[in-house]
């Protein structure tokens, strides 16, 4: 009896192939992200969103995803690529004053993404700003820390939308505080 193999390789960006990247998606599943997101989690992280949602007029999004469809992989979509196109999906920059925040994991990667809209990004804020929000869920997502380093991510991104509101008043809240599970 033969044994199928599937040998598939991604193209990083610099033209190489990255098989490992590939294998770690594969292997990597809806199971793993709902061990590390079961709904006790989930409630405390939506929890924390509206909480901090309270202190200023900005939206925060909170969405993991456990690894890349395999057509993406086989595109060579980053990480940033793919928060992107969720934050798209997820319609994070539908709200009355383009004040949405998106934080995205990508547990196969083990990366954090943070998308702003333009209401709250751009020139307002600088982007180190939204790479020191990753750098403090980081560490603690690597240890296995995953409410801690995802209440962590939040509340460092509404100390950023409290350091530089938006330009307009809250209207409410426009966006799901639950996190996604894609």
């Amino acid at each position: 009896m033969g044994v199928a193999v599937l040998a598939v390789a991604v193209h990083r960006g610099d033209g190489e192939m990255n098989i490992l990247r590939t294998l770690k998606h594969l292997c990597i599943g809806s199971l793993w992200q709902h061990r590390c997101f079961p709904p006790a989690t989930l409630d405390a992280i939506e929890h924390a969103i509206r909480q901090c949602e309270s202190r200023h007029a900005g939206e925060i999004r909170f969405a993991v995803e456990a690894a890349l469809p395999l057509a993406a992989l086989w595109r060579g979509q980053t990480p940033r690529e793919r928060a992107q196109e969720v934050f798209s999906q997820l319609r994070v920059w539908d709200t009355e004053h383009n004040n949405g925040v998106l934080i995205y994991l990508l547990l196969a990667d083990h990366d954090v993404e943070i998308v702003a809209d333009r209401g709250v990004g751009n020139a307002r804020i600088a982007q180190s700003e939204w790479e020191h929000c990753c750098r403090v869920m980081e560490p603690r997502l690597a240890a296995g820390h995953y409410l801690d380093g995802a209440v962590a991510g939040v509340e460092a991104v509404a100390a950023v939308l409290q350091r530089h509101p938006p330009a307009h008043a809250d209207v409410g809240n426009e966006q799901s505080d639950r996190p996604t599970l894609l």
